[in-house]
């Protein structure tokens, strides 16, 4: 039973990070292969983490509490990372918004739901930085890393991570609003200009004109929006993982990449 203990618990927090993790996560991965690497994982980790309090018995009414309380750590740990898809997704939106190409949308296999072209294209681009950059690697270290912070037992996370976590939502809000802001701008300037070519010339219609222009000029101002992608994702990232070490109660020192 020991064994089993020492086996199940780490398993448990392990795949419900996995399971609630950026691209990991997603509905794209096939469930079997997400199984066996939360086996894979949980079956490296074990030997390099400390021993599960002895003393708990599996089956009983603090063995329950240990599982639910491995659950919820592993839940909101893969939970964190998610505000980097969402950040650009929002952002994608905006931009989508503004340029009128709010209008074409497909079906996003990240998150499972509809979303505008461009805050699918920039979800896109999110996961291969994210790979490029082994992000994925980062996250699992951390994952082993909560477990000497928060061994398995009887360890809850601190209320005030919560309140972070809660204020951490400003953040994501935040840096879409700034990665968005030149588009925002600029599509105003630009209706703006219509505005006033109408009411100069009524002849002129706006909708059939607008519309085409407001386009155009929308896929410029998206493609010198892309300039500032890497610095926009290394900001998140970091703003993340250090968020994570919050959470998990973790001292990061510097940039964890």
């Amino acid at each position: 039973m020991q064994y089993m203990v020492s086996v199940i618990w780490p398993f448990l927090r392990i795949s419900s990070m996995i399971g609630a993790m950026f691209i990991l996560g997603s509905r794209m991965l096939p469930i079997r292969i997400r199984l066996v690497f939360c086996i894979v994982i949980t079956w490296a980790v074990i030997p390099l983490i400390p021993p599960v309090e002895s003393g708990i018995e599996l089956f009983s009414l603090e063995g329950a509490i240990v599982t639910i309380n491995q659950i919820i750590i592993g839940t909101t740990l893969g939970f964190v990372t998610e505000f980097i898809a969402q950040c650009f997704i929002l952002a994608g939106q905006v931009v989508a918004m503004q340029t009128g190409l709010g209008f074409a949308s497909i079906m996003d296999p990240v998150n499972g739901a509809s979303t505008p072209v461009v805050g699918q294209f920039f979800s896109m681009l999110c996961a291969l930085v994210f790979f490029g950059i082994d992000g994925h690697l980062v996250f699992i270290d951390l994952i082993h890393k909560s477990f000497t912070t928060l061994p398995v037992g009887l360890n809850f996370i601190a209320p005030s991570s919560w309140e972070t976590l809660s204020l951490f939502l400003s953040v994501m809000f935040q840096v879409a609003v700034n990665f968005s802001i030149a588009s925002i701008c600029t599509m105003l300037i630009i209706n703006f200009a219509l505005g006033v070519m109408t009411r100069a010339a009524p002849q002129l219609n706006i909708f059939s004109m607008g519309f085409a222009v407001s386009m155009i000029l929308g896929i410029g101002v998206l493609w010198l929006t892309l300039g500032g992608f890497m610095g926009y994702f290394e900001k998140l990232f970091d703003h993340v993982t250090e968020m994570m070490c919050t959470v998990m109660n973790y001292q990061c020192t510097g940039s964890v990449r």
